[in-house]
């Protein structure tokens, strides 16, 4: 004959597990466990007796786990039932202090010959080989990394400026002075930068999507040439000016500058911050226009370059990965066609008055670029 529990629960005990099921973040389990022994309690404190059919059917639970939780409350008591034994295994730790530096040190080390970069089994089979340890798994391998922030097998490419080189801080403080301006309609500040762009069609109809299923493209394409794009904007006020070109000639810029003189017609001097390619002189208005000319539409811009290595300060470069993202990360084979769809984003980009809040200042950059700066021996 099956042995009856009986639960008889104290007044202490019934505070306890009212306080679980009224208030504070529980497992279910143990939320659970609380309602079962409230309900079977046969104790002076309950006011209600309640049968396990009842309370199975009102928990939506078998009446064999109401028999467990009555079970193991009367064997082992209250904290067991609501929280469960505590594992008696004893795990012994594999990966210490030394190993985990060794492992770390190993990822960001050059991956060995034959592989571009480093991976979880690769690192597994790098430290037994290297005897730090007789045997590991690389899901081990895999929690040392996500614990470190480490990724070995993702690279990033980055402008690396130089260390400790005066001319790179001389210049970046003086776009980072610009930047500081307030707004003034006569004194605009443009940003201007360049981008080529490869013109490539397909060579086989795509397949559309439908229900459950994208569409596909076919691996093989056409190239179809090379244009360039031209793009200036101004942060301020969230206005952009796009141009394709074929090609990023002295005498494309300088023509492309004329257009940025013509929208800005009522200014009296336009900065103009831009890369430091050796298209971008003085001397290229020169080879565009005749001297009066050129003369002329020099005195109306104040040129700033930003150093090399140094594109980043270019604000127009967050425009350009804005137009590649939402317009051009796809196939075009036809420059037309291409002239039309970032003509189309222009408009849909200039009527959100999307402005560019920079943040980075002279002061962030002499804490956090610190090491750009050359030492002064006193």
């Amino acid at each position: 004959m099956q042995r009856k529990y009986i639960v008889t629960l104290t007044k202490e005990e019934r505070s306890e597990l009212e306080g679980i099921i009224s208030k504070g973040k529980h497992k279910s389990q143990k939320y659970q466990n609380a309602l079962v022994l409230l309900n079977c309690d046969e104790g002076p404190y309950q006011k209600e007796k309640n049968t396990n059919e009842v309370i199975s059917s009102v928990l939506n639970i078998s009446m064999r786990k109401i028999d467990r939780v009555k079970k193991r409350f009367v064997e082992e008591g209250i904290d067991v039932t609501l929280n469960g034994k505590e594992s008696e295994r004893v795990y012994e730790k594999k990966i210490d202090g030394d190993l985990e530096a060794h492992i770390i040190a190993l990822s960001c080390s050059d991956p060995p010959e034959g592989h571009s970069q480093w991976s979880l089994r690769l690192l597994a089979d790098k430290a037994v080989e290297l005897e730090y340890i007789d045997s590991i798994s690389y899901e081990s391998i895999r929690r040392v990394l996500k614990k470190n922030e480490l990724k070995p097998w993702k690279k990033i490419g980055w402008v690396i400026p130089p260390e400790q080189n005066s001319s790179f801080v001389a210049q970046m403080e003086m776009v980072l002075d610009v930047y500081k301006r307030s707004f003034s309609a006569l004194y605009p500040v443009v940003c201007m930068d360049e981008s080529p762009k490869q013109l490539i069609s397909e060579t086989r109809s795509k397949i559309p999507a439908s229900f459950g299923k994208p569409a596909k493209y076919d691996y093989e394409y056409r190239r179809e040439g090379v244009c360039n794009i031209f793009m200036a904007c101004e942060p301020l006020t969230g206005k952009r000016m796009v141009e394709v070109t074929e090609r990023k000639t002295k005498r494309d810029w300088a023509q492309f500058i004329e257009k940025i003189s013509k929208k800005y017609d009522s200014a009296k001097l336009i900065t103009l911050i831009m890369d430091n390619y050796n298209t971008h002189t003085p001397g290229s208005f020169y080879e565009a226009f005749h001297p009066e000319k050129a003369k002329r539409l020099l005195d109306r811009f104040e040129l700033i370059f930003t150093p090399k290595h140094g594109s980043w300060l270019n604000m127009t470069e967050i425009e350009l990965n804005v137009l590649n993202k939402q317009c051009l990360n796809r196939r075009i084979g036809d420059k037309q066609v291409l002239i039309n769809e970032i003509r189309a984003w222009e408009t849909y980009r200039n009527g959100l008055n999307t402005k560019i809040n920079w943040q980075f200042t002279t002061a962030d950059a002499r804490v956090k670029l610190k090491r750009l700066y050359p030492t002064i021996e006193v």
